[in-house]
């Protein structure tokens, strides 16, 4: 490579460690601005299917909202899922928010001050989704303090909450004020069982009500994401919420690897599935468009997907046992909240890099629509699936293998 090349890879390397994808936002954004407008339309339907046959249109903002992303610096985008006409039935349509946002304080900083400078920081945000008319809004995994669960260092509980704690608190106000259903992935402290933690979404009502909790179904032990330091699989199953603008469910997280997981939401009546996550590109970022886009596809409902963004250093190094040096965190949170729908469609990713509100029209007659058209349900053997992980839970369980008489048979 001679000089002008390498001085090129550079500064790529450069434009890329910001979280940038070779200085652009997003990919969706890197393919626009590098396509023929063409080429552009082709990749993206390839990328992003079709709605009912044709593109996601955007859904104009008011001025006011569109001001407040532009003096916060947060990305702010919005699109309608559109399902067919029905004769006997009118249209559902529901409109969903998602936020993600980078923590606003050093984790340095004394608790109590980051979690309040992150109250002040999504205030706007949240207020420019009720601004834009959304029914159902979504935080990040943990959204009130910094994803500190892989330094394995205990001080970090003490940003746990009871569900009735601040967190919800905060939230109720902007729950009563707009109308708005607010689902609020929290840290949370069982004071009736022993002050035990678990990794919890609150579902905040549209009139400043409780509904329920959630609690995180899979805990991950993969590189730096060994979470039971903290909390333990949940014990709340797969519950679905019945709220005034549908049903809705949260697989949070790590639980988005885990088909069965998804498959259990759908069973119990989901039409939105929320999964709030905090996750990072070096792990996992080549899973991210595809899981959810799937798990809507295979069950018939939408699929909210939430990441939060931004690089969180912490004071004290940590390792993962996999033999890597010591680091001060965990990479980069790579942000690209999106939605997708049961017809294969889905939207553009928020920026990789910056706070972000996406808001979503949907029609939820789409639901029932894709389970006519499809009929997974239907065809769906239940009975056999059953059958395999009854048997295969029992101690004496044996494999469905049929081997080839021959396979071992020596020959001359």
């Amino acid at each position: 490579m001679d000089n002008t090349q390498n001085g090129e890879a550079k500064e790529e390397l450069k434009a890329s460690s910001d979280g940038s994808i070779c200085g652009f936002d997003s990919l969706h954004r890197l393919l626009k601005q590098n396509l023929k407008p063409q080429q552009f339309q082709e990749v993206s339907r390839l990328l992003l299917g079709l709605n009912c046959g044709r593109e996601l249109d955007t859904i104009s903002l008011p001025e006011s909202v569109t001001a407040v992303s532009v003096e916060h610096g947060f990305d702010l985008q919005a699109f309608s899922f559109h399902a067919d006409k029905e004769l006997l039935r009118e249209p559902r349509v529901v409109r969903v928010g998602l936020i993600q946002n980078s923590i606003a304080l050093p984790t340095t900083a004394p608790f109590l001050d980051q979690k309040m400078a992150i109250f002040k920081k999504l205030k706007p945000i949240i207020d420019a989704a009720g601004a834009s008319g959304v029914n159902i809004l979504c935080l990040q995994e943990a959204w009130m303090m910094p994803f500190a669960f892989c330094t394995r260092e205990k001080r970090w509980c003490e940003f746990a909450e009871p569900v009735d704690g601040e967190s919800t608190q905060f939230l109720q106000s902007f729950a009563l004020k707009y109308n708005m259903v607010i689902i609020s992935p929290i840290l949370e402290r069982d004071i009736n069982h022993g002050e035990v933690l678990w990794n919890t979404a609150v579902v905040i009502g549209n009139h400043g009500n409780v509904i329920g909790k959630h609690r995180k179904n899979h805990i991950p032990r993969v590189g730096d994401f060994n979470e039971s330091t903290y909390y333990m699989e949940g014990n709340t199953g797969h519950p679905v919420f019945e709220t005034a603008y549908g049903k809705i469910a949260i697989n949070i997280c790590y639980g988005r690897h885990h088909p069965l997981n998804w498959l259990a939401f759908g069973l119990n009546g989901a039409e939105i599935v929320f999964n709030p996550s905090a996750t990072v590109g070096e792990l996992s970022e080549p899973m991210w468009p595809i899981e959810a886009r799937n798990a809507a596809i295979a069950n018939s409902y939408f699929v909210a997907s939430i990441n939060r963004v931004g690089t969180e250093t912490f004071p004290n190094p940590f390792t993962s046992g996999d033999g890597k040096p010591a680091h001060a965190d965990f990479g980069h949170f790579y942000g690209s909240s999106h939605f997708s729908a049961p017809d294969a469609s889905c939207t553009p990713s928020l920026s990789r890099k910056r706070d972000g509100l996406i808001i979503a029209d949907m029609d939820l007659n789409l639901c029932r629509q894709l389970k006519d058209k499809w009929g997974f349900r239907m065809t769906a053997r239940y009975d056999l699936y059953a059958d395999t992980l009854a048997r295969y839970l029992k101690p004496d369980f044996e494999p469905q293998v049929i081997s080839d008489p021959l396979l071992h048979k020596k020959t001359l």
